[in-house]
């Protein structure tokens, strides 16, 4: 069955055998190396904790807001069906998708923020290598190594989730020198399936982000007129208020939204396959341009929709509110762990030379009600 796949991929796909990992397990007849992937990131401690893990409302602030678990497998959704268009390896762009928000602290940005600056002289903060963290040496679930062993494909897939790596200095701070032995090409451009799953998070977020901040009465429909491709869609739904409810006349703009978006990356796509001629999976990792993208019309669209949800809903008052205690709690949290790491965590899993970061994965780890709970322990 595989092998039939494997000839109907296309040429531009990452093929469904793998070069390989870290540390050599058998192969099993049952899947493939990527179902294999995508399956050790849903059963993994991480994946379960992005239940209670805050997207923009502390999670503790209602049931009806997305979480980064929501958010993650709607990206996944959407990464599918472009995957699946293009005739790629699905497998693989759902394990990037599922995978790709890992790394991220309790309270969002925020929390992030907050983490960062505590670990200002100890080599920084980023919820992106964090997630590589968290993959590589964080998730125990084998007696033959530490970390999930995900294919090579996957880690590259990952670490460019916002493209090629110019510069290595904090991923080696973070991760450690070397630690790829060149089986990682930083500076090539990741392949189609990761360029996906970066495009779809970002479709993913705006639209749903939109969603939220409606139903939270951040802002309402008529705040968004002004915003070019939604001021049409607007217009024809605002018509259906008085026959149905406006949650649904949300949902559908909502729909309508992330359609819209995905139409443009398969044309914009299409286009960019045929103007940069690219005929095979070596053209994708050369290509010193993205190929998956939004175009110019819809980049606009992309931008004005960001700046509208940073003004009206991240920085909005009560968001502001919650989001600096999520900054507090990390802050008391850190120093108060710093004090007395034994108290809290169990040292001999962690890296004793390097107590600071150890303390960073713990809290890094936490989901937002672990978080407040601690705090509120400590205080």
């Amino acid at each position: 069955m595989q092998k039939n796949s494997i000839k109907s991929l296309s040429k531009l796909a990452v093929p469904l055998k793998s070069k390989g990992r870290f540390f050599k397990e058998k192969k099993t007849p049952l899947r493939s190396d990527f179902q294999r992937d995508r399956d050790r990131i849903i059963h993994s401690t991480a994946f379960r904790r992005l239940k209670h893990k805050t997207q923009v409302f502390i999670n503790t602030s209602g049931d009806h807001f997305r979480t980064r678990i929501t958010h993650s497998l709607e990206v996944a959704q959407i990464a599918r069906t472009l995957s699946k268009f293009f005739n790629l390896n699905e497998d693989l762009c759902e394990t990037l998708s599922l995978a790709h928000d890992l790394g991220h602290t309790p309270f969002g940005h925020a929390g992030e923020d907050a983490l960062n600056e505590c670990m200002r002289n100890f080599g920084g903060f980023d919820h992106n290598i964090q997630t590589i963290r968290t993959i590589l040496f964080l998730e125990n679930r084998y007696y033959e190594f530490k970390g999930l062993n995900l294919t090579i494909e996957t880690l590259d897939g990952l670490l460019k989730h916002n493209g090629p790596i110019k510069n290595l200095k904090k991923y080696n701070k973070i991760l450690g020198k070397n630690y790829f032995k060149n089986k990682i090409k930083f500076s090539l451009s990741p392949s189609l399936e990761a360029q996906i799953a970066s495009i779809s998070d970002d479709i993913a977020y705006n639209s749903h982000d939109l969603e939220d901040g409606l139903k939270s009465n951040l802002f309402n429909i008529k705040d968004l007129k002004n915003i070019p491709i939604l001021k049409n869609i607007i217009l024809k739904h605002q018509k259906k208020i008085k026959k149905f409810s406006l949650d649904l006349v949300i949902r559908q703009i909502i729909r309508e939204i992330i359609n819209e978006m995905v139409k443009d990356i398969i044309k914009t796509t299409k286009k960019n396959i045929k103007k940069y001629n690219v005929s095979n999976l070596n053209d994708v990792y050369k290509s010193k341009h993205p190929i998956v993208a939004f175009s110019k019309k819809m980049k606009l669209f992309d931008k004005k929709i960001k700046g509208f949800l940073r003004k009206k809903m991240y920085y909005h008052k009560n968001v502001k509110s919650n989001t600096n205690k999520g900054k507090k709690i990390i802050n008391k949290l850190f120093l108060s762990i710093k004090k007395n790491p034994a108290r809290y965590i169990n040292v001999s899993k962690y890296d004793k030379s390097n107590i600071a970061r150890s303390i960073c994965d713990f809290i890094a780890g936490m989901t937002d009600r672990y978080a407040i709970n601690l705090y509120n322990k400590i205080k």
